[in-house]
C-alpha cells in the first residue's frame, strides 16, 4: 500500500513539473576554473587556435585548478567588442587596444618582447612600377582592419606623412586578416598591401612564390609590442603563475617551440606605463590621419 502511495505521487510530482529523476554519470566532474585567453587577429581563427593552443595546454598543465582555453575572434571589431565588454579573463591585444582595455577593467602585466618587429611594413609587387609613395595615389591599399596598429595604423601614418592624404588620395581597403591583405596585392586586387613582419614571414616561407614576386617597399619605426592583459577582478595568485610560467617560457626547449611558432623571442614584464609612446603615437595618427574610436 505504502508503495503505490509513493508511485502515485512521484507521478504526480513528474506531471506538474516539480521533480526531477536523479542523473549518474560516469565522467568525473571538472572543477577546475576556465579562463578565456582572448588572442587578437594577429592571424585568421584558424591559423591563431594552431599557434595559440599549445601555450595554453602548458599553461594549464602548470596551474593548478585552471584551464586556459584560446578564444580567437573572426575579425577585430569582433575582438574589440569582446575585450570592451570584459569576456575576456586574460587577453593579448594590439597595443592600440592594449591602452584602450585600461578603461575597461584591464591592467597590463606583460607583453611580447621583439619590439623591433612592431612596425607596419607596406608591400608592392615587384613588376608593380611603384617607386615613391606619389605612385600609390589613386590607387587601392589594402589593410586588415581599421584598428590594426602595426599593420594599418603606422603604415596610414607615414603615407599621409611622406605625401599623401591618406583619407583622399588612396582607396583604403580594410580585408579582414593579415593574410588576406597580403594575398590582395600578391593577385593583383590592390597595389599595395599592409601589414607586420610576422605573418610576412610565416606566408612567404609557406608560400615562396610570394617573396619571389612581392618586396617591402617601405617599412614604419617600431612601438613597444602587443601587451598582455588582466582583468582586474582576476586572482593576483593566479596572475603571478601566468606571468611566471610566460616569462620563462624561453628557457626551456618546449617553451622555445611554442615562442617560435609565435615568430617570438619572449615575453616579457611590462605594466601599463609601458604603452606611452603608443598614447603618442595614437594622438598624433588623430591630429594627421583620423580618430581610430570613430571606427567602432
Amino acid at each position: 500500500m505504502w508503495l503505490v502511495m509513493l508511485s502515485v505521487q512521484l507521478v504526480g510530482c513528474m506531471e506538474q513539473g516539480n521533480a526531477e529523476l536523479p542523473q549518474f554519470t560516469s565522467q568525473p566532474v571538472d572543477s577546475r576554473t576556465i579562463y578565456r585567453f582572448g588572442i587578437h587577429p594577429l592571424h585568421n581563427p584558424t591559423r591563431l587556435h594552431e599557434i595559440f593552443s599549445p601555450l595554453m595546454d602548458y599553461l594549464s598543465r602548470h596551474i593548478d585548478g585552471a584551464v586556459f582555453k584560446v578564444e580567437a575572434s573572426r575579425n577585430y571589431a569582433a575582438y574589440d567588442e569582446k575585450l570592451y565588454r570584459r569576456e575576456f579573463h586574460l587577453s593579448l591585444p594590439n597595443p592600440y587596444q592594449t591602452v584602450e582595455s585600461l578603461e575597461h577593467g584591464y591592467r597590463v602585466f606583460g607583453k611580447m618582447a621583439d619590439d623591433q618587429n612592431f612596425r607596419g611594413i607596406i608591400l608592392v609587387r615587384k613588376d608593380s612600377g611603384i617607386n615613391k609613395v606619389a605612385d600609390l595615389k589613386g590607387k587601392a591599399i589594402s589593410y586588415p582592419a581599421p584598428t590594426a596598429l602595426a599593420a594599418t595604423m603606422m603604415p596610414q601614418y607615414y603615407l599621409q606623412t611622406h605625401g599623401l592624404n591618406v583619407m583622399r588620395d588612396v582607396d583604403n581597403r580594410y580585408v579582414g586578416s593579415q593574410e588576406s591583405s597580403i594575398m590582395n596585392v600578391f593577385l593583383g586586387h590592390t597595389a599595395a598591401a599592409a601589414t607586420w613582419p610576422p605573418p610576412w614571414r610565416a606566408l612567404s616561407r609557406e608560400r615562396p612564390q610570394l617573396a619571389q614576386q612581392l618586396e617591402i617597399k617601405w617599412q614604419t619605426s617600431s612601438l613597444p609590442n602587443n601587451g598582455l592583459v588582466v582583468r582586474q577582478d582576476v586572482s593576483p595568485e593566479v596572475v603571478e603563475k601566468v606571468a611566471a610560467l610566460l616569462f620563462t617560457l624561453h628557457t626551456i626547449a618546449e617553451g622555445r617551440v611554442i615562442l617560435e611558432r609565435m615568430e617570438l623571442s619572449h615575453f616579457e614584464a611590462a605594466n601599463d606605463a609601458t604603452y606611452q609612446p603608443v598614447r603618442k603615437f595614437l594622438a598624433g595618427f588623430a591630429r594627421e590621419v583620423r580618430d581610430p574610436r570613430e571606427q567602432h
